[in-house]
């Protein structure tokens, strides 16, 4: 298979909504990173999507530190790879605040847009925006704004709404009643930009979410939110199912698989992955060079074994342990075995 095109993502995103199951959204920082979760939903026999943050395109870039050129090298690649593989996966841009914008998700839209006009299919086939920093009138009237560029390109947006608690990526939010996504947001939501007649989106709406590391139990989910933002829509604008909206879950790190099916219920179709995959990925980097320490390093005037340091070697284990958690996310997800014939 390969990436997903633009009919085939939204095929995924329709699937996903009528089984009750959600695609995990990895978040990536190098070609190792994306070869583990590419790894880990094909154990999975499992779509899913691929995703840069704001930081991890500008590390993608080396030390020119340039979200759009880290964005696009990773993009080509997967391009490349993921043709390997027996999944199709979505590639993805996650939050990108205001002030962002014009490095990041508006310079890579208009990448998809030319190479829509020669004729190829989009780089990315999602963008996500995230204006929970802004007023809700000013994070919708720039919302209407990027729609309308996205939906040119053919790419899917993301909006989020309301406020996910914690810290990512040097935004940090408090944890307060404003992590709470409410009905009257969500009907100014589709007042604004629609149900999918000014072009496709996903909605980031919150329950409680928050970033970071958390036990279970810590964070304070309220999952009906979700059924209630769904049924006001539902109810003031007919004809768009029970569940009008395609829901995105921020911040899952530390929720119970209750809370977690419970949001696919209503309509969750992606789920973002990070805190844990990164954990995932450099526990077992932290184990080899504990148990090759007098190998790893020259002690004591001696030549060490280059069997050890060779990067190849501990990420090997690296890469393993980020596709079992990529795996593990499919299962709580309930994406195992859905993958695209």
């Amino acid at each position: 298979m390969a990436i997903a095109t633009p009919e085939v993502y939204r095929e995924m995103l329709d699937r996903a909504k009528a089984g009750r199951f959600a695609y995990p959204a990895i978040n990536v920082t190098s070609s190792q990173t994306l070869n583990a979760a590419l790894r880990g939903f094909a154990e999975a026999e499992s779509d899913g999507i691929l995703q840069i943050s704001t930081g991890g395109a500008e590390y993608l870039s080396g030390s020119v530190k340039d979200m759009v050129t880290g964005s696009v090298a990773l993009a080509e690649f997967a391009h490349v790879v993921a043709a390997k593989y027996d999944i199709t996966v979505a590639l993805h841009t996650d939050h990108c605040p205001k002030d962002k914008l014009d490095g990041f998700m508006r310079p890579l839209v208009e990448v998809s847009a030319e190479r829509v006009k020669a004729g190829q299919l989009p780089l990315f086939q999602s963008h996500m925006w995230d204006g929970s920093a802004v007023p809700l009138d000013e994070n919708l009237q720039i919302a209407q704004e990027l729609l309308a560029k996205c939906a040119a390109a053919d790419i899917i947006m993301e909006l989020e709404i309301g406020v996910v608690g914690g810290e990512e990526d040097g935004v940090a939010n408090e944890i307060n009643e404003k992590l709470y996504t409410t009905a009257e947001d969500v009907l100014k939501t589709v007042d604004a930009i629609g149900l999918g007649e000014k072009g496709r989106y996903l909605l980031a709406a919150t329950f409680g979410n928050v970033h970071g590391v958390y036990k279970p139990g810590n964070v304070k989910l309220r999952p009906s939110i979700l059924h209630d933002i769904q049924e006001a829509v539902a109810a003031k604008h007919p004809g768009h199912g029970d569940k009008p909206f395609d829901l995105v879950f921020h911040g899952g790190s530390g929720s119970t698989l209750e809370e977690i099916r419970e949001a696919l219920d209503y309509g969750v179709v992606k789920m973002n992955i990070d805190t844990d995959t990164q954990y995932a990925f450099t526990r077992p980097v932290a184990d080899h060079m504990f148990k090759n320490y007098d190998g790893v390093l020259k002690v004591d005037g001696e030549v060490g074994n280059k069997k050890t340091y060779d990067p190849r070697t501990y990420g090997k284990s690296a890469e393993a342990g980020m596709a079992a958690r990529v795996v593990e996310a499919c299962t709580d997800l309930r994406s195992v075995g859905t993958k695209l014939k």
